[in-house]
């Protein structure tokens, strides 16, 4: 059999994944459009109710979903889109084609621009005008079925938010920008996305794969590799074995593979057999309002539900991680807030989280992790609010029990200072916030991603010094460079024996470790 085709692309999100393809069509308005469409007020009845599926799909979904959405429902209520296109509505053009006009016209002037982070909102435009063309033309924009290899030009935010990616897939763009909205989304799924692949042909239902480790698209991919390698269900995969997340490097070093979540659900398909349990759960995904914030029984339901799924291995559970660019609605003028500074000055919300903490650690092995820690006082701090609200559960007769208390290590100044923490219990690297405070730049910048790999040296540099400041304690890393297989080496010759990563990476660190020797070095004869 020939070689398959391979095509040079450019990463947007890591991971690997083949399936059937899904060739997208762009969206045109109808060649006929019923005549009653000729006025203002069918133009505004569309906008509505393309504000009103937006704020629909935005229900349930995690926070930077959410921002997405808010985003374009904010774009679509802006009266200089109304009025540009009621001009052209009253100078006697059709609404569904005045609309798409001066749509396009944006859409060209972003194209055009000279900065990253402008050309990729241009597709934010297109999803809105294409929702509102729908509307006008009686026509729905189909999803693609559950599985599939999504091609083409682009990809718009609110049809990645629609989609069931349970079932694994990728997606291939002959465009597309890694400081994009879907690039954002893709890397906070682990779904495998390549962008700048040119426009190549390939036919609707054949299979091809994405690499999204090396930024390639695989034409004529064989049909027995549909299943993303590491992705979808773990339990069909052979490159995961249940083990309890115990690997073991070429010279017999043991190191642990915990599996990071963001909603609770996402583990329902992946055997707890498979990993050493859960090394980062990111509450924010699960509590997206500040009514979810204030619910302390619907918090308790979520962490209990992940502490049965992992039967008595370890859940570490970070407590909200929100404020600053990633704000909670419902809670303003927190712009120089984040993590613990938020919590510990908002004490209302920290307490209901606590409460319900205290409460589902008599379920498991339960660890509470505190995001976005600088100080040791920070640490002490929330410490004595666990003990108060320790103490009022159990004048009530609520069962509970206070788990170990770590610290995420994000912020530069605590990982140089890791030996005056004595209050946290364990610690877990967070490299993305690590990497962007080291580099003085911010994550959604464009450059960012070259900025990110130049900067790999002193990343392994600091976590070298802060696990030996740690003084023994437990240590891991949860970050995104914990499930590049290409940072492992670095990591094991850091001193790093315990990796958190994305459900859909396990299969890649694991296959990663064993060919390695405890210091970082490759096996003899790999």
């Amino acid at each position: 059999m020939a070689e398959p085709l391979r095509l040079k692309a450019t990463s947007a999100s890591p991971g690997r994944a083949s399936g059937p393809a899904f060739v997208a069509e762009p969206v045109e308005p109808a060649a006929s459009i019923p005549s009653s469409l000729s006025g203002q007020v069918e133009l505004a009845s569309a906008i509505e109710k393309a504000i009103l599926e937006l704020q629909e799909l935005a229900t349930g979904t995690d926070p930077e979903g959410g921002d997405i959405v808010e985003f374009q429902i904010e774009v679509l209520r802006d009266p200089t889109l109304t009025e540009a296109t009621g001009a052209r509505i009253e100078a006697g053009e059709n609404a569904a084609f005045a609309w798409v006009g001066t749509l396009d016209g944006y859409i060209r002037e972003l194209e055009c621009s000279e900065e990253d982070q402008l050309r990729a909102r241009a597709v934010d435009i297109l999803d809105i005008k294409n929702r509102v063309l729908s509307v006008l033309t009686g026509t729905t924009v189909d999803d693609f079925p559950s599985g599939s290899i999504y091609v083409g030009k682009d990809m718009e935010p609110s049809r990645f938010l629609a989609h069931d990616w349970s079932a694994g897939g990728g997606i291939a763009l002959y465009v597309g920008s890694a400081v994009g909205h879907v690039a954002l989304l893709a890397r906070s799924r682990s779904i495998p996305m390549v962008i700048g692949a040119g426009r190549f042909v390939t036919a609707v239902g054949q299979h091809i794969g994405v690499d999204g480790d090396t930024g390639i698209v695989i034409l004529q991919a064989a049909e027995s590799n549909a299943t993303s390698a590491g992705h979808g269900d773990p339990s069909k995969s052979t490159a995961l074995s249940l083990d309890n997340g115990i690997v073991y490097t070429s010279d017999g070093a043991q190191v642990l593979l915990s599996v990071n979540v963001n909603a609770p659900t996402e583990m329902d398909t992946v055997p707890a057999e498979v990993t050493a349990g859960i090394g980062l759960m990111r509450s924010e995904f699960a509590v997206m309002s500040l009514g979810d914030a204030a619910n302390e029984e619907k918090q308790f339901a979520i962490y209990r539900h992940l502490l049965e799924w992992a039967d008595g291995r370890p859940v570490t559970i970070r407590m909200l991680d929100v404020g600053g660019d990633k704000p909670l609605p419902g809670i303003t003028e927190t712009s120089s807030l984040r993590g613990i500074r938020l919590l510990l000055a908002r004490p209302h919300i920290a307490r209901v989280q606590a409460r319900a903490l205290l409460r589902a650690a008599v379920f498991g092995n339960l660890r509470i992790m505190l995001p976005m820690v600088t100080f040791p006082s920070e640490v002490d701090d929330m410490r004595q609010i666990c003990r108060e609200e320790a103490g009022e559960l159990r004048r009530r007769g609520v069962p509970h029990r206070t788990p170990p208390i770590g610290m995420m290590v994000e912020v530069p100044a605590a990982a140089l200072m890791l030996d005056e923490f004595n209050g946290a219990d364990f610690f877990s690297f967070g490299t993305n916030d690590l990497t962007q405070y080291l580099v003085a730049s911010a994550r959604d910048e464009a450059g960012f991603s070259l900025e990110r790999e130049r900067a790999v040296p002193a990343v392994l540099r600091l976590l070298t010094q802060a696990v030996k400041l740690a003084g023994g304690r437990p240590v891991s890393i949860c970050g995104d460079m914990a499930g590049d297989p290409v940072a492992t080496p670095g990591l094991l010759a850091a001193g790093i024996r315990h990796f958190s990563v994305a459900p859909a990476r396990l299969g890649a660190i694991r296959s990663a470790l064993v060919g390695l020797n405890a210091d970082g070095t490759k096996a003899a004869g790999d």
